[in-house]
């Protein structure tokens, strides 16, 4: 069976706010496509312009709700579905990003042969690795094992019907909608896999100390915001990656603290902290294969607590409160 059967059902949702060049590069990428609307969050670089003379349909988010990702690409999906009822699969693609030229083809074939499987990504790398020590981090980052897959990116080929049982993202969270989504859909019975092929080049644009710290810190809300919604369901979604936040970031410094307190020669047991840097870029390095990069990741791994637990904080202060939390961005 053709796989160009497939492509022509397919419709593109692309996101975005204030990216520029890149969203240009982004909807250029997609010319496999032509059922693509752009979801633009209240940019003010002339985007939503920029989309109409490229001939994309555009979405603009109201204001008066809170941005998220996640809203926006819902409202993609329906603003597709209610003009072209037959779509079968959505490229989602973040506005930063830009589509290897064979993915379309590629990964609605992988789903139109493989029924049981509701997600399709691939192997998404950074632009400019080298620019900046984040950057590279971001390309450790995106390097996930081939096969089947626990979860996606921003950047995959979903299957509607799968999208619309599950009833998509969860408009509410600031970060993390991927993987939650993707939890409610293997718990429904869906798979998710990750072929060996390009799919997209990331501009994550991380040239500054505060970029690295902003990103960790809507990871950690991330984590907490998943766990509170399925942490006690038999798989303790994000249970460990919270939990390890908290023990590294609060438990363990107390601890220390208070010893030093009592006694000063204690102060030996921070070395703790370089200790399993020093553990976890050796272990690294097998998956890495750079000694350089493994204790870059390591390194960025262990400090990312602080950011990360700064982040479960805010989700903890809005949850109390009954608040949506506000979007935390890096860029």
């Amino acid at each position: 069976m053709s796989s160009k059967r497939f492509v022509s059902n397919i419709g593109g949702v692309v996101i975005g706010r204030n990216e520029g060049q890149r969203l240009i590069r982004c909807l250029q990428s997609l010319a496999d496509i032509n059922r693509i609307v752009y979801v633009d969050s209240g940019s003010t670089d002339g985007s939503v312009k920029s989309a109409k003379e490229l001939g994309i349909e555009v979405v603009e988010l109201d204001t008066n709700v809170p941005f998220t990702a996640a809203r926006a690409r819902n409202t993609g999906v329906n603003y597709l579905l209610q003009k072209y009822p037959n779509i079968e699969f959505i490229q989602f693609v973040d506005g930063d990003c830009e589509v290897a030229e064979d993915w379309i083809e590629l990964s609605s074939h992988f789903l139109g042969e493989n029924p049981d499987y509701a997600v399709v990504c691939g192997r998404r790398r950074e632009r400019f690795p080298q620019a900046s020590i984040y950057n590279q981090l971001c390309d450790i980052e995106w390097n996930t094992p081939i096969g089947e897959a626990l979860a996606c990116g921003g950047d995959a080929l979903v299957r509607v019907s799968a999208f619309n049982q599950l009833k998509g993202y969860r408009d509410s969270m600031i970060a993390g909608e991927e993987p939650e989504m993707c939890y409610r859909l293997r718990q429904a019975g869906w798979k998710i896999y990750r072929i060996d092929a390009e799919m997209t080049l990331h501009d994550a644009e991380m040239t500054h100390f505060v970029q690295w710290w902003k990103r960790n810190e809507r990871a950690g809300h991330a984590y907490a915001e998943s766990y509170s919604l399925h942490g006690k369901e038999p798989e303790n979604f994000r249970k460990k990656e919270t939990r390890s936040i908290v023990i590294w970031a609060a438990v363990i410094p107390i601890i220390f603290l208070l010893l030093n307190w009592v006694e000063s020669s204690f102060f030996f047991l921070w070395l703790l902290y370089p200790l399993q840097i020093l553990r976890l870029g050796l272990q690294y390095k097998n998956k890495l294969g750079s000694l350089k990069h493994s204790f870059i990741y390591a390194t960025s791994n262990v400090l990312g607590k602080w950011p990360q637990f700064v982040g479960v904080i805010a989700f903890l202060k809005n949850y109390a409160y009954g608040k949506q939390g506000g979007l935390i961005e890096y860029k």
